[in-house]
């Protein structure tokens, strides 16, 4: 009997997951980006060349959809390959015993027809912090083969203090917020 309840669970769960639309990003029309202020008078400019994300749900009701992403730290890129190594490190993200930051929805709050707040946990090193992203939803196009692509935009700022990321901790010569902007395009998966 135990065994018949816990099969029909796993398969109204998988009827479940299979009736959501599932969409997974387009790393080739895709950007991770990121900036932080140089000794108080400019910015660096960078990105992570590696990653992964999805959405689960319905285009229609973001609200209700889930929303994670995968980074892989060793791929920083500032086009500065000594900067770069020194941005792996220890002094910053540690990216051999904290090889990626990740990110998981919580909430999807609608501001209006383009606009959401987008809510979540986000794992730099060893701290999960609460973080929002301010989304734009750019519209949804269909392909030469009829595949869904949606396209966002979605800024946020944090400490990078916060998440351990303490190199110059006063800040002189690298500032403490860094502000992340991601250009993002997720296809419509086929199941």
């Amino acid at each position: 009997m135990k065994k018949g309840i816990l099969l029909l669970m796993t398969l109204f769960a998988t009827i479940g997951l299979m009736a959501q639309s599932h969409y997974k990003v387009d790393p080739a029309h895709t950007s991770v980006n990121f900036k932080v202020k140089h000794s108080g008078i400019t910015f660096v400019n960078g990105r992570f060349e590696k990653f992964d994300g999805g959405i689960i749900g319905s285009l229609d009701k973001m609200e209700d959809a889930r929303v994670f992403f995968n980074v892989e730290v060793a791929s920083i890129n500032t086009s500065v390959p000594m900067r770069d190594d020194h941005l792996r490190s220890a002094d910053f993200f540690d990216a051999e015993n904290y090889p990626a930051m990740t990110f998981e929805s919580s909430r999807i709050e609608k501001v209006d027809d383009q606009h959401y707040k987008l809510q979540g946990k986000l794992q730099i090193r060893d701290v999960t912090k609460d973080a929002t992203f301010d989304v734009k939803y750019g519209g949804l196009v269909r392909g030469e083969n009829g595949a869904e692509t949606a396209g966002f935009i979605a800024k946020s700022s944090i400490n990078r203090l916060d998440y351990n990321v303490a190199y110059d901790p006063d800040g002189a010569g690298i500032g403490k917020e860094v502000i992340i902007t991601l250009y993002l395009e997720f296809k419509k998966a086929t199941l």
